[in-house]
């Protein structure tokens, strides 16, 4: 039986947990899954979230202890993972998102004051950590980090097939049947072109002719085809 771990309510550093609680706020802090992770001693652990997100460093600790973890861990998402707590999902080494879940990303934000100096420098500061903030989505999506900070930029909110396809979910929860396909216009999830780009090049460099480029795009093409009518993921 796995060890689970809520992240609900509202992300905050342990020394403001009373005081949320004071006002019947749920909230959770790193100090509450740290505990939980040292009582589950290297077990299987669950962690459940349904979180707005919060304090962007609390949220950076409690990626870290569960990327730190020596058991595994599965996360699923069952109401909302946005923004710090988007970040602490993908700490899983298998995220799962409910059908009726959304995963939200953008740029970090904070208040500043002082004269033009300080807000050149507070500029600096966010655009740095906003750069911290996506390593953690680099890592379990593949994706740049050029594409990734122009979803923070818009506030990107993903449905579940949103998030699965940009791999930031690996599967969505009760979806047996694979009935969830992504709907709209059909995009290549990034791994699928990082993989195409590698092998192309690999084969600029083994073997230069234009016959043999052409015949390996059509074999990737084929590829992709059969299976997307076999309703696989790609």
């Amino acid at each position: 039986m796995a060890t689970k771990i809520p992240i609900k309510g509202v992300i905050v550093p342990n020394d403001q947990k009373d005081i949320y609680e004071l006002f019947g706020f749920d909230a959770v802090s790193p100090s509450d899954v740290n505990e939980a992770l040292e009582k589950a001693e290297d077990q299987n652990v669950e962690v459940v979230i349904n979180s707005p997100g919060g304090d962007v460093y609390s949220g950076s600790e409690i990626y870290t202890s569960l990327m730190d973890y020596r058991g595994n861990i599965v996360v699923k998402i069952v109401g909302v993972a946005a923004s710090a707590a988007s970040v602490a999902g993908m700490a899983g080494g298998e995220v799962k998102i409910s059908p009726t879940a959304q995963i939200m990303i953008h740029n970090v934000k904070s208040r500043a004051e002082g004269d033009y100096r300080d807000m050149k420098h507070q500029k600096e500061v966010l655009e740095n950590y906003n750069k911290s903030i996506a390593n953690a989505y680099r890592l379990k999506t593949d994706m740049s980090e050029s594409e990734l900070l122009n979803l923070m930029d818009k506030e990107t909110w993903l449905s579940a097939q949103q998030a699965k396809e940009y791999g930031f979910a690996d599967s969505i929860m009760f979806d047996t049947g694979q009935k969830l396909a992504a709907s709209g216009n059909l995009m290549l999830p990034p791994k699928v072109i990082k993989e195409t780009r590698n092998k192309l090049a690999n084969e600029v460099f083994s073997n230069n002719t234009s016959d043999n480029l052409d015949n390996e795009l059509e074999r990737c093409k084929a590829k992709l085809n059969l299976l997307k009518l076999k309703g696989d993921d790609v």
